[in-house]
């Protein structure tokens, strides 16, 4: 099965040569599920052809918000709405997961209550999972065809998934699965000071050793991107 990653951002230059840029990341969360990747980085313009290009899309974290005026995101927005009413799959982390609620309809925003940063807990019927935050904003409306599937304290609207709640045809974390602790310290050096407060900063720092559930978040997508594909897929399995 081969999943498509739209890129919407780029890791830190500083970070980049230890820990690869978030395509790399998201291909070591998924590896041994079976999947083949390829990148088109829609932060700088490059789109797929067609829906059809890929037979799953996952949609990266960004730097940028879903809200801002950049020529990218709404042609990304048409993109998600036509891949959504085809069938195909698709999966959005962090920026993905807001940027797909507001392609289909809710809203994102400024989290008035501020940043989540580092080791947090979520809860839901995606489970007790601990994984690492690195946001402000947040998905503040619903979209019509989602259900919620996961919370914290910080974010009532965490996860989510589309459409038929038994089988979904997307699937969303606001959380990343794919943002190692060594590598989110990293974050805090490099984009972190001065932009988040300093004590959620150190906050983060101290719980950077709390294990994590990142390989359980990975089983759910390659779960959902199996079944979901298998419902669309032609006979033959092409």
């Amino acid at each position: 099965m081969k999943i498509g990653i739209l890129q919407t951002g780029h890791a830190p230059d500083a970070l980049a040569a230890d820990f690869g840029d978030y395509p790399e990341m998201f291909a070591r969360l998924l590896a041994g599920h079976g999947f083949e990747f390829q990148t088109w980085p829609v932060v700088d313009g490059v789109f797929p052809e067609s829906v059809h290009d890929a037979d799953g899309w996952l949609i990266t974290g960004s730097r940028h918000g879903a809200y801002e005026d950049l020529p990218w995101i709404p042609r990304l927005e048409e993109f998600l709405r036509k891949a959504y009413g085809a069938g195909v799959p698709i999966v959005g982390i962090c920026f993905g997961h807001q940027i797909l609620a507001k392609a289909l309809g809710g809203k994102v925003e400024k989290f008035p209550g501020g940043w989540a940063v580092g080791a947090t807990e979520y809860d839901g019927e995606i489970g007790h999972l601990v994984l690492n935050a690195w946001h402000q904003d947040q998905v503040t409306k619903l979209p019509p065809d989602a259900h919620v599937i996961g919370t914290s304290p910080h974010c009532a609207f965490a996860a989510l998934a589309y459409g038929d709640k038994a089988k979904p045809s997307a699937l969303s974390y606001q959380p990343h699965p794919e943002f190692s602790p060594e590598f989110v310290a990293g974050l805090i050096r490099t984009r972190g000071k001065g932009v988040v407060p300093d004590d959620l900063l150190q906050q983060a720092l101290a719980r950077k050793d709390q294990p994590l559930q990142a390989d359980r978040v990975a089983d759910q997508i390659a779960e959902f991107f199996k079944q979901a594909h298998s419902r669309t897929a032609p006979k033959g399995g092409q």
